[in-house]
């Protein structure tokens, strides 16, 4: 314990001085852990990494699903559900059978099972590789809710792939009525789950007198029990936690008052980089044990590097083929939904931009360490070493080919200066604190005009809201100002909400007005 503790914290460290070179560079983070890994593992005497295989899921997917289901429009995402569905569903299959074939043809001892397998850890790409990566050029906000709504759901029908090729490989047999039974009350269950129990968790803060603190710790632990509950009834953990966290951000405004929201935010940005960081650094420091193994199994290293390099190209190219065919069916089956493009050229070329964003990293290294190092008989799990190198192999490919080269390819084909004709967030923001203001004042004109002193006492509200000007002093600030205010600020929330039901407001700049009202109300308690 004493040499592991100033180990980890050293991990910590690592991963805060990579994270501020990535973005002095202006290169993703997770290039960098990854990279930073791999070099830190071969300084001599440093500990052995091991996680247990059967804690590798329960310990990083809940939290890192649950926070990125808060953070997604929830709204974009019923507008885009067709493709994102299809990608995350029917594309994670293509891609884990064509990876199978593959692996099945050209790697020896490779059967179908075990491609599958295979197939189900590397199908689905990295949500957090995506963003870290596309957050240095524009792109509009239908893509990016594309990307994060398929990195949502795509990782629980990669992991499904996984639990059944798992039991096809320590059973030797594979039943198709069990499987659609199985798959059908691991989709229904675990989102049934993830609904009753995230009803009960908002339940739980909104008629317990809870407070910053415990609000926090609460949903700290929320995803871990709405994760385990449904494993336990051997339904999708993933999909509980993707159903629960979907269901308590709708509801936030509602159970978590404006400090919760506030300090959560600041506690959960933290505690999900850390989280991501230790396992991206983790890729790398597995290596070295990694490549000892397929020696054991007397593979050359050059051979394992092509069967990595041969899965990675199957990766690439079936994302690519189904994103036209995607194109192709929207065009024939759905043209009003076509988006719109300055030329045929254009057209044609933003599935491959939108093929070229299938980086992996988070689930797949977590997936490949999940795998049991003996079957129930008590045998090596075949190939084992094996599935790890090619999963490293990939993911290390597509941050550095792909993720590299994507901002420049974005840039380079000017292809979102012309798609999706959106206005400009500075603009849109402007208009809606610009109706926000009309707002306040007529509700102010209306609920309150007997209770201030005079008009300039409403402008001096709006100028406070606004923080355009900051009063030298607050004395003004009675109780009874103080509860017209208050109130004022619960009506501006209740407009804004009114607001995000209108498909053409950006949810992202109401959810940042939303947080301006917060820290407004948290100052308001300290005056």
């Amino acid at each position: 314990m004493h040499t592991l503790l100033p180990f980890f914290l050293a991990m910590v460290a690592a991963i805060v001085l990579l994270n501020m070179l990535a973005a002095k560079w202006k290169i993703a983070y997770p290039i960098l852990l990854v990279v930073g890994g791999l070099l830190v593992s071969f300084f001599p005497g440093l500990p052995i990494v091991k996680i247990d295989p059967d804690l590798i899921f329960f310990i990083f997917l809940p939290p890192l699903l649950f926070s990125a289901s808060w953070s997604i429009s929830f709204k974009e995402m019923r507008k885009w559900y067709r493709i994102i569905t299809s990608f995350a569903f029917l594309v994670v299959f293509f891609t884990a059978l064509s990876v199978a074939l593959a692996a099945n043809y050209f790697i020896p001892g490779f059967t179908i099972a075990l491609g599958f397998l295979l197939g189900g850890i590397v199908s689905p790409p990295d949500a957090v590789s995506t963003g870290a990566i596309t957050k240095f050029v524009k792109i509009p906000r239908s893509t990016s809710a594309i990307l994060e709504g398929e990195s949502l759901l795509n990782d629980a029908s990669s992991l499904i792939i996984f639990r059944f090729a798992l039991v096809a490989v320590g059973t030797g047999q594979f039943i198709w009525q069990e499987a659609a039974t199985s798959f059908i009350w691991m989709v229904l269950g675990g989102v049934a789950i993830g609904l009753l129990f995230a009803w009960l968790f908002v339940q739980v803060h909104k008629r317990l007198p809870t407070d910053a603190p415990s609000d926090i710790a609460l949903t700290l632990i929320e995803p871990y029990i709405m994760y385990w509950i449904a494993e336990q009834l051997h339904s999708s953990g993933v999909l509980a936690v993707v159903a629960g966290g979907l269901y308590m951000s709708s509801k936030r405004m509602i159970f978590l008052n404006s400090a919760s929201r506030i300090r959560g935010f600041s506690v959960w940005e933290s505690f999900v980089f850390i989280l991501n960081g230790i396992v991206f650094l983790i890729i790398g420091l597995e290596l070295p044990e990694i490549v000892d193994g397929i020696h054991v199994k007397g593979i050359p290293l050059s051979t394992a590097i092509g069967y990595g390099v041969l899965v990675t190209g199957v990766l690439i190219g079936a994302r690519m083929l189904s994103s036209y065919a995607a194109l192709l069916s929207t065009m024939i089956f759905r043209p009003s939904v076509m988006p719109h493009a300055s030329s045929r050229r254009m057209r044609w070329l933003m599935p491959t931009l939108l093929g070229w964003t299938g980086m992996r990293g988070v689930v797949s290294l977590a997936s490949a360490l999940a795998i049991p190092v003996t079957l129930a008989d008590g045998s090596a799990f075949p190939h084992r070493d094996l599935i790890l190198f090619i999963t490293f192999v990939a993911i290390l490919l597509t941050l550095l080919v792909q993720g590299l080269t994507l901002p420049y390819i974005i840039k380079r084909s000017r292809l979102f200066n012309d798609i999706f004709e959106e206005e400009n967030e500075a603009i849109a923001h402007q208009k809606l604190k610009h109706e926000l203001k009309q707002h306040t004042h007529a509700f102010l004109k209306d609920k309150h005009e007997n209770d201030l002193d005079a008009q300039a006492t409403v402008e001096k509200i709006l100028k406070q809201w606004e923080e355009k000007a900051k009063a030298a002093d607050d004395r003004w600030m009675n109780d009874k100002t103080k509860a017209i205010f208050v109130e004022m600020l619960e009506s501006q929330r209740q407009y804004l909400s009114e607001c995000n039901k209108d498909p053409d407001f950006n949810e992202d700049i109401i959810r940042q007005q939303l947080y301006q009202i917060d820290l407004e109300e948290e100052r308001l308690k300290i005056i």
